[in-house]
């Protein structure tokens, strides 16, 4: 079974012959470390090095070809946070939504993330714009007024959510069309959890969220592919609510969020949904001896496999993760 076949399997519930295994997407500075302990030259000698069965190959933030270089969504400066107020943190009017100057489509340029997903060999390939929208709404009010106009300006947030979750609709039809058979998983990412709870309270969800969130998997499935939400933090009061859209798998599992610890989440939901992580990156994976490791990803893989695909509890490993503990979580996800 090769890595395309095992990923596949596990996240349809068949029977793979082993748990998977994703290194994640290291930080751009944690590379040159990896790279001099493996002796290797690039980012993806290190991935076959491992035995990562995955590739996230994502369109999101290169295939958009503004001609004066423009963002897809230039709503604040460079370097804000997610308290700065954005372009729509006053309006009142949702008629003034349309008069920002959304992205063009017709300015999407595909082949690069073509190219590299047809050199993909027989890794599973997740793709499909990451489609963050529930961040993109924080950018364009600030997060605080975001949540804040969901209570006081709820046609504002409606017309801009539908603005932001249409390009994306309208990118992935036509990355869909264009990348067919190449893409195994649709990929998409927002975070609605903190280290504690959620966000935003169920009934935000429910009416904020929920049905846009609900058109991006159906576009997904009816493109043929397996969709992974990821989704950081105490997310599992919405577990549910993804299962019922649709979700075939969850990442990434952020193990000292309350509530998404591996036990908990294998008593819920074990074997109703594939899951991707679950490995410590806030403690085990910075401070933890590689024995620690191998050990706690033995203890994963009992709890959640064989719908397991083995990876960090954040897929962006910074610097402090010593090579050596990341070594000893492939090795031991790689076991039967």
């Amino acid at each position: 079974m090769n890595s395309r076949e095992r990923v596949r399997t596990i996240i349809a519930g068949g029977n793979p012959d082993r748990c998977g295994f994703w290194l994640g997407n290291p930080h751009a500075e944690t590379w040159p470390l990896y790279l001099e302990v493996f002796g290797a030259r690039d980012a993806e000698a290190v991935r076959r090095a491992l035995g990562d069965d995955f590739r996230w190959i994502c369109p999101q933030w290169s295939s958009y070809r503004h001609p004066e270089g423009r963002p897809l969504f230039d709503v604040q400066p460079q370097g804000a946070t997610l308290g700065c107020a954005g372009v729509f943190a006053d309006c009142t009017d949702p008629r003034a939504v349309e008069d920002f100057p959304w992205p063009d489509p017709d300015l999407l340029d595909f082949s690069a993330t073509l190219a590299e997903l047809r050199a993909a060999g027989d890794a599973y390939r997740a793709s499909g714009f990451w489609c963050p929208f529930f961040h993109d709404l924080a950018d364009f009010m600030g997060m605080e007024n975001y949540f804040v106009a969901m209570l006081e300006r709820p046609e504002v947030v409606h017309a801009v959510t539908r603005r932001v979750v249409g390009f994306y609709l309208e990118a992935n039809r036509r990355f869909f069309a264009a990348a067919a058979g190449l893409v195994d998983g649709f990929f998409l990412g927002n975070d609605f959890g903190s280290q504690q709870d959620l966000l935003i309270g169920p009934r935000q969800f429910a009416e904020f969220v929920r049905p846009y969130l609900g058109q991006l998997v159906a576009q997904g499935r009816a493109a043929g592919c397996q969709v992974i939400l990821h989704s950081c933090g105490a997310v599992g009061r919405l577990i549910p609510d993804f299962l019922d859209l649709g979700v075939d798998a969850l990442h990434p599992l952020q193990a000292r969020a309350r509530g998404m610890d591996a036990a908990t989440l294998a008593e819920r939901f074990g074997g109703r949904l594939a899951f991707v992580g679950g490995i410590d990156t806030q403690d085990l994976l910075v401070n933890g001896t590689p024995q620690e490791v191998r050990a706690e990803v033995r203890r994963v893989k009992e709890l959640l496999g064989p719908r397991l695909v083995v990876s960090p509890s954040h897929e962006a490993l910074l610097p402090n993760v010593p090579a050596a503990n990341v070594r000893a979580m492939a090795e031991a996800a790689r076991l039967p």
